[in-house]
């Protein structure tokens, strides 16, 4: 797994140790198994000052032992998608009684920002912003279940889906309305996308939600100088609300979600354990024949 993941302990006496891991995606999963089998995980990852920027990490997790606090984000994993995000926050909650479960909208930097270290020091500044597509409706990425993407209304009475694996559409300010003049149009979205933006430029309005984490989140009214910002975090339902051309296909959040994840979470802890196995394993050479 080449997936990297920053995990920040902070233990007792408020000293913190850095791991980096590689198994980013699904890392969610991973939290099912509770405090101490994820705690057990970690040793041999150890690498104090190695800090992922956050273009690089993928996921990052925190767990403050004393306050019985855990932040995490993720780019993929069950978490991430709009059918399994509820229910899987659920079995995080149930996993870790009593601690306290939170998402970071800002990666990295706020897992520095916790323990007191300069945020700034994981903002990649050199990279040039790349600028998300958009997709056709019969796009094969809008296909499947959960496919992702960037749903974008405008009160105009358009919508469009632009891909989520780029820089988050919102960050590019007003030039996004100049871009989505020549988008391709979709009569609504019913898909279970997993980040959303809706505009009204009579009113100089924008609310846009993910559940991703996305750098620099709570910067993005500076990108948008005029405009009224509102960051609804995870609250999709507050897209549906604002415009009825979004509208997610019906999902199953009960009992068959929560045994689907439950289920992958068993499959990763096996692969991971025949890794450990294949690992471990004793090298054998053949006896060497004596000469007669």
């Amino acid at each position: 797994m080449g997936d990297r993941a920053n995990v920040i302990v902070v233990r007792e006496d408020g000293t913190h140790e850095l791991y980096r891991t590689g198994w980013a995606v699904g890392i969610d999963l991973d939290l099912l198994e509770g405090p101490t089998p994820f705690l057990a995980m970690l040793p041999g990852l150890r690498q104090d000052g190695w800090w992922l920027d956050d273009t690089m990490a993928q996921g990052g997790i925190l767990l403050d032992l004393g306050r019985k606090a855990l932040l995490f984000f993720a780019w993929e994993g069950p978490s991430t998608e709009l059918g399994h995000r509820a229910a899987m926050f659920e079995l995080i909650r149930a996993a870790w009684p009593g601690w306290e479960v939170r998402w970071l909208y800002d990666g990295p930097a706020e897992l520095r920002e916790y323990v007191g270290l300069d945020p700034e020091h994981v903002r990649c500044r050199d990279s040039d912003p790349s600028s998300a597509p958009f997709l056709a409706p019969d796009d094969e990425d809008l296909a499947g279940p959960d496919p992702g993407g960037v749903v974008i209304t405008v009160s105009t009475g358009r919508c469009h889906v632009a891909s989520d694996a780029f820089d988050h559409p919102v960050h590019e300010g007003a030039a996004l309305l100049d871009r989505l003049a020549d988008a391709p149009g979709h009569g609504g979205c019913h898909l279970h996308v997993n980040s959303g933006i809706h505009l009204d430029p009579e009113r100089r309005h924008l609310g846009w939600w993910s559940l991703y984490s996305s750098p620099q989140a709570y910067r993005v009214p500076e990108v948008w100088p005029g405009w009224t910002v509102e960051f609804w975090q995870d609250a999709w339902e507050r897209h549906v609300r604002a415009d009825d051309r979004f509208s997610p296909a019906a999902f199953d959040a009960g009992e068959e979600a929560r045994a689907a994840m439950l289920a992958e979470a068993g499959e990763r802890r096996a692969v991971r354990a025949r890794n450990r196995a294949q690992v471990t394993r004793p090298q054998t050479t053949p006896a060497r024949s004596e000469a007669g």
